[in-house]
């Protein structure tokens, strides 16, 4: 039988074992290869780091390229401003360009309070060679670390952290180096500065969002952040933080009305920033005092139209704070929203209790579960007082005391 195309009739030295084939070599996509960032394993959007390593995990692997993520301030707006930090240090390390806006704070006293990173973070412990005991000797000293009761039960792996490493880590209790913040390519936005060079007329035609927006838009197209042109330089990220947006500051009258007369202005600025976003190599973080806004519904609106909401729910002031169930946390964390991209079905935290503290040195997101209760002494009346102290420390109705899920 002869063979198609009659490849026997054709010289030796035009035979080729490659054209009998209509397989072909299948060539990796090209990715865009930017310091500071990685493709997402979920669905290939580009991720940057937040700062914050277990944030990160909790969103997924970190925050995508074209995404807004909304902060809901804590009451006294401690933490929330210490995420935007660690948001804007992370910039600075990867050496990323930053924009910074805000009403009350000068943007460039939030930067010169960045804090420290950690270079030489990645250490690889040494521990001091023990002399090996038999695995008899071994198993009875395991069982007198814990009650009997508690061996069969499963641990509670309380850190949120994957097994890849992204990001830094950085120390809160000291600030950057002026050299390293000054290598970064900083822009800013302090609208009482804007109020003062512009006229009245004009900021009666603009707004205070509608001038934050268009300088927006004239740094994204100035730098080549936008996709839609031509870049002649080398690709980079632009890092927005936007604080406390919705406040009395930014001529917002949110929270002093039930049904404010300028509710429409913080939604449109939105709707406004996650369409230039989605077209250009920027990513922002916006934090926003929720508990002031008194319209519920147009919470609910401004979380829809940002990627990712969480909200802080701070211990400062509650009864929580001098709880003694509640002693190793700072806060509560609530996930509202995490966004729908490249995928019909969105990443979802795996645990939806969770809190937050700040140690000495570092901002860290856990999983929130109770201390157990190994006494065997204990009266009646103080078994009561620490079923109300669990009832009050539950986020949600229900937590995890010690390694046993309770209903309360």
């Amino acid at each position: 039988m002869a063979t198609p195309g009659n490849s026997a009739d054709k010289p030796l030295a035009e035979r080729s074992p490659f054209t009998t084939t209509s397989f072909q070599k299948k060539t990796r996509s090209k990715l865009i290869s930017i310091p500071g960032t990685r493709p997402s394993v979920q669905n290939g959007q580009l991720l940057v780091s937040t700062g914050v390593t277990s944030l990160d995990y909790l969103l997924g692997g970190g925050l995508a390229v074209g995404t807004v993520l909304l902060i809901e301030e804590d009451q006294y707006d401690s933490y929330s401003h210490m995420i935007v930090k660690y948001f804007l240090a992370e910039g600075v390390v990867c050496q990323h360009e930053l924009f910074m806006a805000a009403a009350q704070d000068d943007p460039d006293d939030i930067l010169q309070e960045l804090p420290h990173p950690i270079l030489d973070d990645v250490v690889i412990h040494n521990p001091v060679e023990q002399p090996t005991l038999s695995c008899k000797c071994q198993d009875s000293l395991d069982s007198m670390k814990i009650a009997w009761r508690y061996q069969n039960l499963p641990k509670v792996q309380s850190t949120l952290a994957s097994s890849s490493r992204f990001g830094h880590y950085y120390d809160v209790s000291k600030t950057m180096e002026p050299d390293i913040r000054q290598a970064a390519k900083c822009h800013r936005f302090f609208l009482p500065e804007h109020l003062t060079q512009s006229s009245p007329a004009q900021c009666l035609m603009l707004g205070s969002y509608s001038a934050l927006l268009k300088s927006l838009q004239e740094v994204i197209h100035r730098e080549g952040f936008d996709l839609a042109n031509a870049m002649s330089k080398s690709r980079n990220i632009l890092r927005i933080g936007l604080h406390s947006l919705g406040s009395a500051l930014w001529g917002d009258d949110l929270s002093f009305h039930v049904n404010p007369r300028h509710r429409h202005a913080l939604t449109t600025f939105l709707y406004g920033l996650r369409a230039l976003l989605r077209s250009s190599l920027s990513v922002a973080v916006v934090t926003i005092s929720s508990h002031l806004i008194q319209d519920r519904a147009l919470m609910g609106s401004i979380t829809r139209l940002c990627d990712n909401a969480i909200a802080l729910e701070s211990f400062k002031g509650s009864e929580r704070e001098t709880n003694p169930l509640c002693k190793d946390y700072h806060g509560l964390l609530h996930v509202h929203q995490v966004p729908h991209l490249n995928c019909l079905a969105s990443y979802l935290p795996d645990h939806k209790d969770l809190a937050f503290k700040l140690k000495r040195k570092q901002f860290s997101i856990e999983r929130l579960h109770l201390p157990p209760d190994l006494s065997e002494t204990v009266s009646r009346v103080s078994r009561g007082e620490l079923a109300g102290a669990a009832t009050v420390a539950s986020p949600c109705g229900s937590g995890t005391f010690g390694n046993k899920h309770l209903d309360f």
